[in-house]
């Protein structure tokens, strides 16, 4: 239940601390005194929009603060997952509006979203304003008014877990068709490409040895003529001696000296380690001289593979022959991934024709206890429309089909009519008095079979008067034995029945400033009330003595 209510600079509250009691609470005022201010305070704690405007001329910032009492295990649990501080079964929820329009909210002085506040305040407080009738006429609430009556809860989550579940593996399924579908497309083209790159035989390193081996093809005679002259230099033919052999003979030469000069000591082993590294280089000369290649189709073949490289190397735009193995590579990827897709298909198909299936069954499950459902919902409703003098009323649902959705595939309409005849969509026919009546019926049926949180009605008893007028104050009084509710009415016959009363005013400050105050009236005060709500601006004693009657008869 709502225990107090705190609010700071709100729109016309400067400051407003006021503590509720159990039952129905009654809130009476004239017109433009400032309920609908109460009421809109209220709906920011349940996640209403909030900008700088509803802030106080003057202040910086408002405040709306709600003490609640009797949080049940499950909001406790929820709290305790958001990792909000338990403080019994009492929850504080504020929010702060700041002048630059951002909100802050809190619950039990721990920082919270917005969405939290949300869903904690739905579960704690149900705002039916004066707009609301008009739910009557959406599909989806009257759908969910149902389910409700019918305990669908379970089932309809469940429900709802399975069509996101399939739905999401629809779509997976599609996105895999689309990319099979592109692969498919592209498939000839990257086998193409695949079997070019790898009809090529690639390897790493392959077109530097290549060009290296085309320049010593290209130019093999000058380097058989070099070769050769060196040959000639180092090893002379016929009758003059070698470098090798010179060296060695003045190396045996200056060895005769080196006992009279001992400054030559070292010159015969240079000349001995000259004379081998020369012996090695002729060596090598004689090996290049017999691999240098004179064969001009061995030159044309390289020249061929060399030209090829060259023209994959520009068709794919790469620098080396390792990024032409990584294109090959690629295009072997993609050729695969176009099995692996086709395999991810068969997976796809397979899960969400099974989600379907369980979507299905789940979606039959509901369909048929709303169907079941159904006969003594309208009867119940039928019975308390009569009892608020709509002797000849008719409540009916009527059920067909409808796309399937996360709600399963149902649809629900709302069928009366006031002379028993003829029933039809309740947006067809229903009056406003009518509406009314519809919609405190079922507030009624929720709060008996399923247990509503506080209840706040804003003049649901609009477009009503007289004897029907008290059996809505009988019914909102029935209601409020079984949990807290607050009505908001210009009729003196609910607000007689109320366990406690308050009054909201207006008046105008020494400053010139107008302000909303809320007040609790007993006694003689709450007579007076009365009877201002049964005779106007002028209480005729009449009105006073009417006033008093209908006190008594709570």
């Amino acid at each position: 239940m709502l225990h107090s209510l705190h609010i700071r600079n709100y729109i016309l509250i400067d400051a407003l601390d006021v503590t509720f009691p159990e039952g129905l609470v009654i809130i009476t005022g004239q017109t433009g005194a400032g309920k609908s201010i109460l009421l809109g305070a209220l709906s920011l704690l349940s996640g209403a929009r909030a900008d700088a405007s509803l802030i106080t001329e003057g202040a910086d910032s408002c405040v709306v603060e709600a003490e609640f009492a009797g949080a049940d295990a499950d909001l406790r649990g929820l709290l305790t997952e958001a990792d909000v501080e338990e403080d019994g079964d009492r929850l504080l929820v504020r929010r702060v509006l700041s002048r630059s329009g951002r909100s802050r909210c809190f619950i039990n002085d721990c920082p919270v979203p917005l969405s939290l506040m949300q869903d904690v305040a739905g579960r704690l407080v149900d705002i039916h304003s004066q707009h609301k009738s008009l739910l009557l006429t959406d599909a989806q609430f009257q759908l969910s008014v149902l389910d409700r009556f019918a305990a669908n809860d379970r089932t309809l989550a469940d429900c709802r877990e399975a069509w996101r579940s399939w739905q999401g593996l629809l779509a997976e399924l599609a996105a895999a068709r689309e990319e099979q579908r592109r692969l498919e497309a592209d498939r000839d083209f990257n086998e193409a490409q695949w079997r070019q790159l790898d009809g090529a035989k690639l390897s790493a390193g392959e077109l530097e040895a290549l060009e290296e081996e085309q320049r010593g093809l290209a130019n093999a005679e000058q380097i058989k003529d070099a070769l050769g002259r060196c040959r000639e230099l180092l090893l002379p033919e016929g009758e003059s001696p070698g470098v090798s052999v010179s060296l060695k003979e003045a190396a045996r030469q200056l060895e005769h000296i080196v006992k009279y000069m001992p400054a030559a000591a070292q010159l015969p082993s240079r000349l001995e380690s000259a004379r081998i590294e020369l012996d090695d280089i002729c060596a090598e000369i004689e090996a290049l001289d017999e691999r240098v290649d004179l064969s001009p189709a061995r030159l044309e073949a390289v020249e061929e593979r060399m030209s090829l490289l060259y023209s994959l190397m520009k068709k794919h735009h790469c620098a080396e022959v390792d990024e032409l193995i990584a294109v090959r590579e690629h295009y072997a990827g993609l050729l695969a991934g176009t099995t692996a897709s086709e395999d991810r298909i068969l997976e796809l198909e397979a899960a969400s024709a099974e989600a379907g299936r369980r979507y299905g069954a789940l979606a039959a499950a509901l369909s048929k206890a709303r169907r079941a459902a159904a006969p003594h919902f309208a009867a119940a409703i039928t019975e308390s429309l009569r009892f608020l003098e709509l002797d000849r009323a008719v409540f009916e649902l009527s059920l067909s089909d409808a796309p399937q959705g996360p709600s399963g595939a149902d649809r629900v309409s709302f069928l009366f009519s006031a002379t028993g005849r003829n029933a039809v969509d309740v947006a067809k026919c229903a009056s406003g008095g009518e509406l009314s009546r519809i919609m405190l019926s079922l507030k009624a049926m929720m709060a008996k079979y399923f247990g509503m949180p506080t209840l706040i009605f804003d003049e649901i008893d609009t477009g009503v008067s007289g004897s029907v007028a008290d059996k809505m104050g009988r019914m909102i009084c029935e209601m409020g034995r079984d949990m807290q509710v607050f009505s908001i009415t210009h009729l003196p016959q609910v607000a007689a029945k109320g366990d406690a009363h308050f009054v909201v005013s207006k008046s105008v400050q020494p400053d010139g400033r107008t302000v909303s105050t809320v007040s609790e009236v007993q006694g003689e005060e709450r007579t007076m009330e009365i009877a201002r709500l049964l005779s106007g601006a002028t209480v005729t004693p009449a009105a006073v003595a009417n006033a008093k009657a209908l006190l008594a008869e709570r």
